[in-house]
């Protein structure tokens, strides 16, 4: 007797967060760009929701809104309970087996030096391999062992470092910094000074060491971007361990627009998303499904969920449609 094939098992549940990163930004471009926005599904989907709550920031944040609503989506708080604080979001511990330990993401990097500004070219640009990388790696890590910072090699764009020095060091993110003059977003340590001079004697040596190393002249010859440097970011220890929860729903092609400053490619990629993501979380949402939407820009995010779906709330949505849906760009430009 033929044995009955087995049913595939059933795909597992889609999240009901949709956190948005880069949902609009700053630019005057991209405020121009966003007011042009036809974004249907976007604005059927406000209309199901109702705000539950604003994490207003500004331009000068170290970690940005999108970070800080992810650490609160997976559980990353203080001891206490609270919130992490602006740029101790200890994003490589959260990651790591030990998260207990110091730790830190260090990228290899250039710096393009200007006459009035030194700013960070973004990452992508770089077009670093990974023999190259790893030869970059290997003179370096003796160097911090030496200051009890053990590097671990992770990719050719981010390497693993961990010790005590890492603790309680403020840093940017790198989504912060890419395109921008980085003055003001070196990393600061008023609770661990002694760890912030490790950090500052670390990235001189590593400036003098990847000048005089053959992977600077060979880049060079190529016309590529030589490696001038290293940004560190996600510094820190896990204060309280526990088991991170499920991550939301993490769309990236806005982002990747935005740190390029390609605003076309930025509509086409919330075309995409209104026609994807938007449509299947505005699916469960008429379905009376708890879901969750955040919307981040470069200062704040916003946070909405599904509305009461009781009579008077079926009313009030059923007023709020007679008066027409307010186009996207009124709930984006904000952030």
């Amino acid at each position: 007797m033929p044995v009955a094939p087995m049913a595939p098992p059933a795909p597992p549940p889609l999240p009901s967060h949709l956190l948005i990163p880069f949902a609009s930004a700053s630019a005057p471009d991209c405020q121009a760009t966003l007011k042009g926005l036809r974004l249907p599904q976007l604005e059927a989907l406000l209309g199901e929701l109702v705000p539950a709550a604003l994490d207003a920031g500004d331009d000068h944040s170290l970690s940005l809104p999108h970070e800080r609503a992810l650490a609160r989506a997976l559980g990353l708080t203080q001891a206490d309970g609270s919130p992490c604080e602006d740029g101790l979001i200890p994003w490589a511990a959260a990651h790591s087996a030990q998260p207990a330990t110091p730790q830190a993401w260090l990228s290899p990097c250039h710096f393009q030096v200007g006459m009035e500004r030194v700013s960070l070219l973004p990452l992508e640009q770089l077009v670093l391999d990974e023999p190259e990388s790893r030869a970059l790696f290997d003179a370096l890590a003796p160097f911090c062992a030496e200051d009890g910072v053990t590097l671990r090699f992770d990719s050719a764009t981010r390497w693993h470092a961990s010790g005590e020095p890492l603790r309680d060091i403020a840093c940017a993110s790198l989504d912060r910094v890419s395109g921008r003059q980085v003055d003001a977003w070196m990393a600061e340590s008023p609770r661990n000074p002694g760890g912030a001079q490790v950090l500052k004697r670390l990235q001189s040596e590593a400036q003098m060491l990847f000048y005089t190393h053959p992977v600077h002249d060979a880049r060079t010859a190529r016309g590529l971007f030589p490696v001038n440097g290293l940004w560190l970011s996600g510094a820190g220890a896990v204060a309280s361990p526990t088991p991170l929860q499920p991550p939301p729903t993490l769309p990236d092609t806005l982002r990747q627009a935005a740190l390029r400053a390609d605003w076309a490619a930025w509509a086409q990629a919330w075309a995409e998303l209104d026609a994807t993501h938007i449509p299947a979380l505005l699916e469960r949402a008429r379905r009376g499904e708890a879901v969750t939407l955040t919307l981040c820009g470069e200062r704040s995010a916003q946070t909405r969920v599904s509305a009461p779906r009781g009579g008077a709330a079926r009313l009030g949505r059923l007023f709020k449609n007679l008066l027409g849906t307010p186009p996207a760009w009124k709930a984006l430009e904000p952030l």
